[in-house]
């Protein structure tokens, strides 16, 4: 699904003050120029309980619907603006080798999808929801690193961590507890496509992560549980991060649950300096994540 072939059905819709005309082969009717479909999913954006519902978000931007392409990720219709200035060659040929729907619409209404105030985005993908059941999934390395969030509540960090988990090697971002959605638009662009490129999956609290754990040293893929916090008892660099790795990054407030602290095998800090007082949660994986692939002498820049 979401693979790019022939040209599929294309459906246009061009707004006038007070209505739009869709057009279809030969045919056309007018109808609202934000009609039900468009509060759809202009619900997508800040409606996370309609989002679940429907299973359905936004994917915004060049390289996250590149990426989801890429990775075979679900897509149902492909939005895209007509009139103002032509689309670009990329966005020209999303779209004459897709069989996804793909439906146009004039600049005022893209733009209010792609929460642009100055220019209208050329495509945005409306994506359906994928889930992953810790319970069941495996990691494919032999010393596999996760890492858990606990209980983020940016969407924006969270994103900001899948992609940094992308980037540095690991195998999965575990989102444990109530915490923010993977699928808000303000995740889906902080990830920069990363969300499609490895799974996310969620689990109710440390538990979970924790018989994991237990199922993957009975396979005979032993796994620690390392916590982040300023007050850990030993440097980041000085731990041994060569084996099975369980990363766990704290609340952006109030750091990792009593849960976590009982949970975890080992707490390390990462020491800085100046004025700062601690580093974001975001950051502190970012580095850790860094320490985890440097200690394991990957080659960054080519991380498949």
């Amino acid at each position: 699904m979401g693979r790019r072939r022939r040209p599929g059905r294309c459906v246009r819709v061009a707004a006038t003050a007070r209505s739009s005309v869709i057009v279809e082969g030969a045919r056309s009717r007018r109808v609202s120029a934000r009609n039900a479909g468009f509060q759809q999913w202009q619900s997508y954006l800040h409606n996370r309980s309609k989002r679940t519902k429907a299973g359905r978000f936004l994917v915004q931007g060049v390289r996250p619907i590149t990426i989801a392409f890429d990775n075979d990720w679900p897509l149902e219709s492909l939005l895209y603006r007509v009139g103002g200035p032509h689309l670009s060659d990329w966005a020209r040929g999303v779209l004459d080798t897709t069989t996804i729907p793909t439906i146009g619409l004039v600049p005022d209404l893209i733009a209010e999808l792609g929460e642009k105030t100055s220019t209208a985005p050329e495509l945005i993908a409306v994506a359906k929801t994928r889930s992953t059941d810790l319970a069941t999934w495996t990691p494919t390395g032999h010393a596999p690193v996760v890492v858990v969030f606990d209980r983020p509540t940016s969407p924006g960090n969270l994103g900001t961590l899948i992609r940094s988990a992308n980037a540095f090697g690991a195998e999965a971002v575990v989102v444990c507890g109530h915490a923010a959605d993977q699928f808000d638009p303000q995740c889906v662009r902080a990830s920069t496509g990363s969300l499609f490129a490895i799974p996310v999956l969620r689990v109710s609290d440390a538990r979970d992560v924790i018989a994991f754990r237990d199922r993957m040293q009975a396979s005979g893929v032993p796994m620690s549980i390392v916590g982040t916090d300023e007050d850990g008892s030993s440097a980041v660099y000085d731990h041994d991060f060569t084996g099975g790795t369980i990363l766990v990054i704290g609340n952006e407030s109030r750091g990792m649950s009593a849960a976590w602290r009982e949970g975890c095998d080992v707490v390390v800090n990462i020491p800085i300096g100046g004025a700062a007082s601690s580093l974001g949660a975001p950051s502190a994986g970012a580095v850790s994540l860094y320490e985890i692939a440097r200690q394991r002498r990957e080659p960054l820049w080519r991380l498949e």
